[in-house]
């Protein structure tokens, strides 16, 4: 194996895959790496032509055309590469064969996958994954990603964290594509198991609405379960007895159609990938309306309860941006640029809460411009 010197390394440019950067997050991810790394970018897409040129325009980017079962294609761009970053979800339908070619040319790998079903699929490469010296990181983005990362400046704050409560509120489209539409009604087919009071229960998704007081414009807005990766992996890495993901839409008017959904439809419809479609399509059309009065931004709020100091406490993180679609590219991006840096390696396949230290990630956040807002309250007893 050749190594580098500090000059080679001074001048190596990486070569960064976005598998699904022709989307509206995957080119997000692709402009936030464009901004902060010297890395080269190919972003992917399953259409001939590329339909963000417009917002692409780059010497360092190019596009291929390239469909995930094209496996000797595929692997053949994923061994040139330095990094590969998985954005073509959803992911309750990938089978890990991106990460695991990651493993067997020893590429990097990191994704926005956003359901615990795919972690576990992918979690038994763990040990090849360390073996290879491949860092695998899962669940980037902005939730979750940064939400992950959040409540672990949560945690970390505290010197006993029981309770951790994330709450999101996205308005409209969020400014991301037909794929998040499908994310969304995935999410609420099926009852998910969550750990309340250390023991695991089983939830019904869009039920038990609660008013939370958000970062404005959003202020008071009433969330409601919602099944998303952070709800499994918190329990992983961190020594919690209970994790609560709740989850709106603005105008409000989603929420009460996605309640509708949730609790009247059959569950035959809900697991049907027409009826999903169908949906995801409707609700996609209908946002793409709304987004000019509602706009397309993300609040998300982490509240974390424990103890600090013998006193029992509360502690609240909040942010907020006007671009669903930009936080998410700042989530991933952020990441990438630092692997790339060569700050952040661990071998193995990790959530991002695992592997991102509070340090880094808050620095990452400050140089995008994205600020975290934190509180600490004793309770009254």
């Amino acid at each position: 194996m050749k190594l580098l010197t500090r000059e080679g390394l001074m001048s190596f440019v990486p070569t960064v895959l976005v598998l699904g950067g022709n989307g509206r997050i995957g080119s997000q991810i692709a402009q936030d790496i464009l901004a902060h790394t010297n890395a080269h970018i190919i972003v992917t897409g399953r259409s001939q032509n590329h339909d963000h040129k417009s917002s692409l325009i780059s010497s360092r980017i190019k596009y291929l055309s390239l469909h995930l079962d094209e496996q000797e294609k595929l692997r053949n761009q994923i061994k040139a590469c330095t990094l590969v970053i998985h954005c073509a979800g959803p992911f309750h339908y990938r089978d890990g064969r991106v990460l695991k070619m990651c493993i067997e040319e020893g590429i990097n790998y990191l994704d926005i996958s956003d359901h615990r079903s795919f972690y576990q699929r992918v979690k038994p490469y763990h040990q090849q994954a360390k073996a290879a010296g491949i860092t695998a990181i899962l669940n980037t983005g902005v939730f979750p990603g940064i939400s992950n990362s959040m409540a672990r400046q949560g945690i970390e704050t505290l010197d006993e964290a029981e309770t951790v409560q994330l709450n999101y509120v996205v308005a409209g489209s969020g400014g991301a594509g037909l794929t998040v539409m499908r994310t969304t009604f995935l999410g609420i087919a099926s009852p998910f198991s969550a750990l309340i009071n250390g023991a695991w229960t089983t939830v019904k998704p869009y039920t038990d609405r609660e008013i939370i007081n958000f970062p404005q414009p959003y202020g008071k807005t009433g969330v409601y379960w919602f099944d998303v990766a952070e709800t499994y992996s918190l329990t992983e890495s961190f020594p919690v007895k209970t994790v609560i993901t709740k989850f709106a839409s603005v105008p409000a008017i989603y929420n009460h159609l996605t309640w509708l959904t949730a609790n009247w439809f059959p569950n035959a419809w809900l697991n049907n990938s027409q009826t999903i479609e169908f949906l995801s399509d409707a609700s996609y059309k209908m946002t793409l309306i709304s987004d000019r009065f509602s706009g397309i931004g993300i609040a998300i709020k982490v509240e974390v309860k424990g103890k600090k100091a013998g006193k029992s406490v509360t502690y609240s993180g909040e942010m907020s941006q006007e671009n669903t679609a930009v936080a998410a590219g700042c989530g991933t991006g952020s990441i990438a640029q630092f692997m790339l840096e060569g700050k952040l390696k661990k071998p193995g396949i990790h959530p991002v809460e695992q592997v991102l230290l509070t340090d880094l990630f808050e620095i990452g956040m400050k140089h995008r411009g994205i600020r975290i807002s934190q509180q600490l309250d004793t309770l009254q007893t």
